[in-house]
């Protein structure tokens, strides 16, 4: 569902505007105060040092800026920023050419790296610990090992999954950051440096407007300004009003918390089909004809941060919260004329 106006994956309309919105220092960066404090000490003492940061791991949603930091990890070092993905490095090979070309003091970027092939991982063992790997050359009686020097470099993975990350890889990084989803006041502060950027008049209704439908995530906030952006030059005199948020968001689908169709019908669909849970989520995914991994990734986080949705060992379950967003009581049906389903 890669379609959806508030996924947080990123999009090729996203990347047209990236390298215009994204901050390159640690001083830009809005928002994660303690994890850009905590950097800052790290980067400040590398930099004194005259060595390498140590490997970074960043985890947490899609769209929260970690390859932001990334960028800019590269940017206060000084140093050339080489990125990949964990999909993108199927064989050994790839990755091994990748490291031999690093230059001193290199970031190496790895997005998804929860993805990456076991049998490429593992060349990452002794790269990350003595800057060097051993790469097989030849098959059966003829095969043997060399050897090959990597130049000290620094390795920032960033995963949404960092429980997927085998121990032995989790346990070479020294510097673990945790992204959390942004409170609405920083992204006011976000929609208008990125307003700004564009050249989009925006006052500060309109900003928050924005902001509190953003589900907490930078990237929906920039995608959704550019989207109200457009509305206000077509209808409107191009100046983003509480107003005209409002209705160029409602008329995306975007509900005034945020939510989307999709949202909305996994909210309903728990609370008329399995009386408000609990529900085995692969149960939940055949009933709304998704993929179980997209409501894991994609839907679920924000309405558990939100708390309208909740996990149990036996299932989800929708909050009291989820009743009230629909104008409910806890037991009744979003279905005309069912009433209460505890009782009926």
């Amino acid at each position: 569902m890669d379609e959806r106006i508030i996924s947080s994956k990123e999009t090729l309309d996203d990347l047209a505007v990236t390298s215009a919105l994204r901050p390159q220092t640690l001083d830009d960066y809005i928002g994660q105060p303690q994890l850009k404090e905590n950097l800052r000490t790290a980067l400040a003492a590398a930099r004194g040092r005259g060595e390498s940061l140590d490997h970074v791991l960043l985890y947490g949603p899609p769209g929260l800026g970690k390859t932001t930091l990334a960028h800019i990890v590269a940017n206060e070092m000084g140093v050339e920023l080489v990125t990949s993905s964990g999909p993108a490095l199927e064989r050994a090979g790839d990755l091994v050419g990748i490291l031999t070309n690093l230059k001193p003091g290199s970031v190496f970027f790895i997005d998804e790296i929860h993805r990456l092939p076991r049998i490429v991982e593992e060349y990452l063992y002794s790269a990350m610990e003595d800057f060097s790997v051993d790469f097989m050359i030849d098959k059966g009686a003829f095969a043997k090992s060399i050897k090959l020097p990597v130049a000290p470099f620094t390795l920032v993975g960033a995963t949404t999954r960092a429980g997927k990350l085998s121990a032995p890889l989790r346990e070479r990084f020294g510097l673990f950051y945790h992204l959390d989803f942004y409170p609405d006041d920083e992204l006011v502060k976000i929609v208008t440096r990125s307003a700004h950027i564009l050249g989009v008049p925006t006052e500060p209704d309109g900003a928050m407007e924005i902001a509190r439908r953003s589900r907490g995530t930078p990237r929906i906030a920039n995608r959704l300004l550019r989207r109200v952006r457009d509305f206000a030059q077509v209808k409107a005199d191009g100046v983003i009003t509480r107003e005209v948020a409002d209705i160029a968001l409602t008329a995306l689908g975007v509900d005034g918390r945020g939510l989307d169709e999709l949202d909305r019908k996994l909210l309903r669909t728990i609370i008329d089909f399995y009386q408000g849970g609990p529900v085995g989520v692969e149960a939940l995914a055949a009933t709304l004809n998704e993929e179980s991994d997209t409501l894991v990734d994609m839907v679920e986080p924000f309405l558990l941060k939100i708390g309208y949705l909740s996990r149990t060992p036996s299932g989800r379950k929708t909050t009291p919260l989820a009743y009230q967003h629909f104008g409910l009581q806890p037991g009744q049906s979003t279905l005309p004329g069912q009433g209460n389903l505890f009782t009926e």
